[in-house]
């Protein structure tokens, strides 16, 4: 009766992309540009990006994907993308990486079949204190991890 309350089905056509990315970058403005830069390159029929999963674990839809797209902040992979990596190579699946940086306002990146050795492969615990520093950069003032920062650069 309700019908037009119900969520409606994601299309299931085409290829699927799975985007690796780093939770740090859940639900922000970088993740929505990589999602279009996905979009404009890959043309897929459907990307999967884990953050609309909240931290419910994902690594089981990178089995149903075609294509597997890792992304790399500041030239390094963290824990949890590099172990989703790990599980793609070993079921064959073509994969690409997406490295990003940011240089002032703009995101520079580039987009590379498979995954360059000169990328750092962090640790969870090497993780951890990457995204410590990570935050410190973007909250400067105590007050702004409880009001926000108008200057938000990722």
């Amino acid at each position: 009766m309700l019908g037009f309350l119900r969520k409606k089905k994601e299309e299931k056509g085409g290829t699927m992309l799975y985007m690796s990315e780093p939770t740090i970058l859940y639900n922000t403005r970088t993740e929505k540009t990589c999602v279009e830069i996905l979009e404009k390159h890959f043309s897929p029929g459907r990307i999967l990006v884990p953050s609309k999963y909240g931290l419910r674990p994902t690594e089981h839809f990178i089995d149903e994907s075609d294509i597997f797209v890792a992304i790399a902040i500041a030239g390094k992979l963290t824990s949890g993308v590099v172990r989703e990596i790990q599980r793609a190579e070993g079921l064959r699946k073509r994969i690409y990486t997406l490295e990003i940086a940011r240089k002032g306002e703009e995101l520079e990146y580039a987009i590379v079949e498979g995954v360059p050795e000169e990328l750092e492969r962090l640790t969870p615990e090497q993780t951890t204190e990457f995204y410590d520093e990570f935050r410190a950069e973007e909250f400067t003032k105590p007050g702004d991890l409880f009001f926000g920062n108008r200057r938000r650069i990722w």
